[in-house]
């Protein structure tokens, strides 16, 4: 059935505020950002606004080139990659290849038997923040410094207070790999972006879509010229050749946003429903500036705005993924706030205001 004339009218000024957001947000905030709302699985605001690569260097040269951002134009998702793990952990859950409260010992050299996967993706393993293995090992290959990763000691009795832990998603991913019996990004690839049709999504991009992808921060002690672009900005993913639980994949906003809506959706056919209320339900961390699931931030006020109870994640490199089942909402933004250095202002603010649009629409 073709649009009735208002109804396309009514898209084009829903999209046109989406729009004026993102213009008002760009270069300030980051150099290009996408943005998609979507009501009960249909779109009814886009918008890109910005250059894929607006900078040659860390004093803000404006490079020679700078392609515009575009509805297909793809990121590096950072953080957002957690709920991919966290959905793969799932599935082997189903399958009883492994259990959410058993020890991690089970399949990783972790002493502490009160370490499981439900802890490390709750944040409440008692891990640390993160561990600089391409500094502690600058001369190894990526399978021992994952070796190193895995046997990081905790710092907090597990089961005790949130604190935020890459170390102990990366530990997710790794235990995901020994039960799945595959690689990572294999098993993301099988489990999730080859079921939903995702195809702009995945880890290490080819060399074919570069074109395509957003810049992020200017690193020198990389081999390639100019800012990173289509390597994974994460410095301890990167260490461990582009594939870690935590962080990693690139996807474009669409991919991103039916990603969403499986989840909002109730998992078919990646997770089973039962899966994804466990995934979505309160599991009580204690200490996090908003309540948990299982790899999900749920009420997180940095990315949800007026949202109450939506839940999902952000992205160190200026991402973010809302999931509104009350309101049939999903929202996806998508931007590089780090290129060409980290520390800008304003993505929180960003964030909430695409939240906020969403919203209005819904």
């Amino acid at each position: 059935m073709r649009p009735a004339d208002g109804d396309r009218q009514g898209a084009a000024e829903t999209s046109g505020r989406l729009k004026a957001i993102l213009a008002g947000a760009v270069p300030r905030v980051c150099p290009a950002a996408v943005a998609l709302i979507a009501v009960d699985g249909s779109v009814v605001a886009a918008a890109a606004a910005g250059e894929l690569v607006r900078h040659a260097d860390a004093q803000g040269t404006l490079a020679a080139g700078r392609p515009p951002a575009r509805r297909d134009s793809i990121f590096d998702l950072a953080s957002i990659s957690k709920l991919f793990t966290t959905v793969v952990l799932l599935s082997l859950a189903e399958e009883g290849r492994l259990d959410l409260d058993e020890p991690v010992a089970r399949l990783l050299p972790v002493t502490d038997p009160a370490i499981t996967p439900r802890r490390l993706l709750t944040h409440t393993a008692g891990l640390p923040p993160t561990r600089r293995v391409d500094l502690e090992l600058p001369d190894a290959d990526a399978e021992t410094r994952m070796a190193a990763m895995v046997r990081t000691p905790a710092i907090h009795p597990a089961g005790g207070p949130y604190l935020y832990s890459d170390v102990g998603m990366v530990m997710a991913g790794r235990m995901a790999e020994l039960a799945g019996g595959a690689p990572l990004d294999a098993l993301v690839r099988t489990r999730i972006t080859d079921v939903l049709g995702l195809p702009d999504t995945g880890y290490r991009p080819s060399r074919d879509v570069v074109g395509r992808i957003a810049a992020t921060e200017w690193k020198p002690e990389r081999a390639g010229p100019g800012c990173v672009r289509g390597e994974v900005h994460d410095e301890t993913a990167y260490a461990l050749g582009g594939v870690a639980g935590h962080a990693g994949l690139f996807a474009t906003a669409g991919d991103l946003l039916a990603f969403g809506e499986t989840l909002r959706r109730g998992g078919g056919p990646v997770l089973r429903p039962e899966s994804v209320a466990e995934m979505t339900r309160d599991q009580g961390a204690e200490g996090a500036p908003f309540r948990h699931g299982l790899g999900v931030r749920i009420g997180d006020p940095g990315i949800v705005g007026p949202l109450e109870g939506a839940y999902g994640h952000s992205g160190f490199t200026g991402t973010s993924l809302v999931i509104d089942p009350a309101r049939r909402l999903t929202v996806v933004l998508l931007t590089n706030a780090v290129h060409p250095l980290r520390g800008r202002d304003g993505i929180r603010e960003l964030r909430n205001t695409v939240a906020a649009e969403a919203a209005h629409l819904a």
